[in-house]
């Protein structure tokens, strides 16, 4: 996949950048829409949910995708991709979502800030990329803005579900461990994108991570008559539907197809026009956007520690993606 500007089209060059601006713009909703949600569900089917939209966004992708373009994956690819699907969507997004019922949403859009410098850390450890000076120096500024996030947060328990109005550490930590097992996905991500393109790998991860997602919580619903004929303890809730608001709904569906469906595509189609250490830059709108949305809209509270912590990561993360260099894409999906 080619990742520099065509020269003499500077529409197609400028298309690019506001691609990758507005999918950023939809992974910053993307705390506040699960916020809503989990108003009036839990986490497991709030994830289920979203990616149930995520796929009615994506189908003008993914039918193509599995019908006619007609990806002849390996059976290796084949083993690669599941690797993929699983560490992208079921156990990133249940851990991710976890951690945010029990921290703020400006506290966990906070913490995604960590991504680019994680990203920069695992191309040092994995791929063989060497991280200069500048590079440390901006790992230990992230390292720091994330210890005074949680210096300064008032650590007490959140409330399951629906979250809390105070952050909490087990939270911010769920979300930035979320965060380090999406390298996985992602290394594996550009591992395929070398003889698949973007697109193709993208729709198959989400198809064949919603099924495992499904699988995962609806199995034991299935089996609750059976379990409880036999004895088997089983506190599987069923499926919320009838009694759902038309706002947890609209935020369902808006993070779905919004913040998952579209802002993949977006993403990748910006990365076909414009220098990927350019497009870079605007994976910082997500922390910011999520934190200014969790303290306008939510009434949540961000004290002197968490606006220098959050300065000091989205700082190091702007210093790691705007400098030379024009590396390979990373496949992000929130």
């Amino acid at each position: 996949m080619s990742t520099t500007t065509q020269t003499g089209r500077p529409a197609v060059h400028w298309l690019g950048y506001g691609a990758c601006a507005l999918a950023g713009c939809f992974w910053g909703m993307g705390f506040y829409c699960g916020r809503l949600a989990l108003d009036e569900m839990s986490v497991e089917y709030m994830v289920l949910y979203r990616f149930f939209f995520a796929l009615l966004g994506m189908l003008p992708v993914l039918i193509p995708a599995l019908f006619t373009t007609r990806a002849r994956f390996t059976a290796s690819e084949w083993r690669m991709l599941l690797l993929c699907a699983a560490f992208g969507i079921p156990i990133q997004f249940l851990l991710q979502f976890h951690g945010l019922a029990l921290t703020t949403v400006s506290h966990a859009a906070l913490m995604v800030g960590t991504m680019p410098v994680l990203l920069a850390v695992a191309a040092a450890l994995f791929a063989g990329e060497r991280l200069d000076w500048l590079g440390w120096l901006a790992l230990f500024g992230s390292s720091a803005g994330t210890l005074l996030i949680e210096l300064g947060g008032t650590h007490g328990r959140g409330v399951h579900p629906g979250g809390t109005d105070q952050p909490s550490l087990a939270g911010d930590l769920l979300v930035v461990l979320s965060l380090c097992l999406s390298l996985a996905w992602i290394l594996l991500s550009k591992k395929l994108m070398e003889r698949h393109s973007a697109i193709v790998v993208t729709a198959y991860t989400i198809l064949t991570g919603t099924i495992m997602l499904a699988a995962w919580i609806l199995t034991p619903v299935l089996f609750k008559p059976l379990c409880m004929e036999f004895g088997i303890p089983n506190h599987s809730a069923p499926m919320p539907f009838l009694h759902i608001s038309a706002t947890a709904w609209t935020a369902l569906a808006v993070s779905g197809i919004a913040c998952t469906a579209t802002a993949a595509l977006l993403w990748n189609w910006g990365l076909h026009h414009v220098p990927a250490s350019r497009a870079g830059v605007f994976l910082n709108i997500e922390p910011a956007l999520g934190s200014i949305l969790g303290v306008r809209l939510l009434g949540e509270h961000l004290g002197p520690h968490a606006w220098i912590g959050g300065a000091l990561i989205l700082g190091a993360a702007i210093t790691l993606t705007t400098r030379g260099g024009h590396g390979e894409p990373a496949v992000i999906l929130e």
